[in-house]
């Protein structure tokens, strides 16, 4: 299987150091550091919720709002540091693939664990804010784990797709960044899915089959309000649960397919 060596101590060891450098490499040579982990996120949030929030009256309606906004904003910037790490991750380290024999799978993962660490601070942050705005949270915020889950995965499965896509077709990386400038519009990020519903029932279920858009709606849903609409506040079809569900495991089995596929040309072409 493609993760079997994972569990293997150098391979674990291996997978550690370049989760390190990774991260010390990203904030190398900066003033602040670490702190621009926390800090990128938190002032994306300033400008957004000054524009979104303030002059344009979204999200007038729904308790908590600011905290509705960087949560969403804290889960797509995870969403797009993985992918986008995974993205470059197999060439970034073309030299260290052809001096050494080790599973290539463990490059990709690295890049999505130095996400994830970031995810884990702002989540801190978001925690902290919810405690200050005195958020009412209650036994839906189990689910919020469980959701992070589905979400990395999602994002792994990406990243190992794009990785072993970049080696041979670099143009991926233009696709993929347009790509990512219209899902995040196309996501009810900036905006509630509310405002969706009000113009079509159909376009705001179409909005949730995508996982991404499911996931964050839940996370808001059980961490922050009750009047985030989901996948079960607008219709009782259990499909706008499966279809996401269906497009997670599928784009989990076709991309650990098409990486083992091309992992062995990886020292040919980087």
């Amino acid at each position: 299987m493609l993760f079997l060596h994972a569990f293997n101590k150098k391979n674990r060891s291996l997978l550690r150091e370049l989760v390190i450098t990774d991260f010390k490499l990203r904030y190398q040579g900066s003033v602040l550091g670490y702190l621009w982990s926390l800090l990128k996120p938190l002032m994306l949030f300033v400008i957004m919720y000054v524009v979104f929030g303030v002059w344009l009256k979204f999200g007038s309606g729904i308790d908590h709002f600011p905290l509705y906004l960087l949560l969403g904003v804290v889960l797509w910037g995870f969403f797009m540091e993985a992918t986008n790490n995974g993205l470059g991750s197999i060439v970034g380290r073309g030299d260290l693939i052809r001096k050494i024999n080790f599973p290539k799978y463990i490059i990709v993962i690295s890049g999505t664990i130095s996400a994830l660490i970031n995810l884990a601070f702002n989540l801190v942050i978001v925690g902290i804010f919810m405690v200050v705005a005195g958020v009412d949270v209650g036994e839906r915020i189990l689910w919020l784990p469980l959701l992070m889950l589905e979400l990395y995965v999602f994002a792994l499965a990406l990243a190992f797709f794009l990785s072993a896509a970049f080696v041979k077709y670099r143009d991926i990386s233009y696709v993929w960044e347009v790509g990512m400038q219209a899902a995040f519009y196309a996501t009810p990020i900036l905006y509630p899915l509310s405002m969706v519903m009000k113009e079509s029932e159909l376009a705001a279920k179409l909005v949730l089959l995508n996982p991404v858009a499911q996931i964050i709606q839940d996370a808001r849903y059980a961490a922050i309000t009750t009047q985030t609409q989901t996948a079960h506040t607008i219709s009782s079809n259990p499909w706008l649960y499966i279809v996401p569900l269906l497009i997670v495991t599928l784009s989990v089995v076709l991309a650990v397919l098409y990486f083992r596929a091309n992992a062995k040309y990886f020292a040919e072409y980087v």
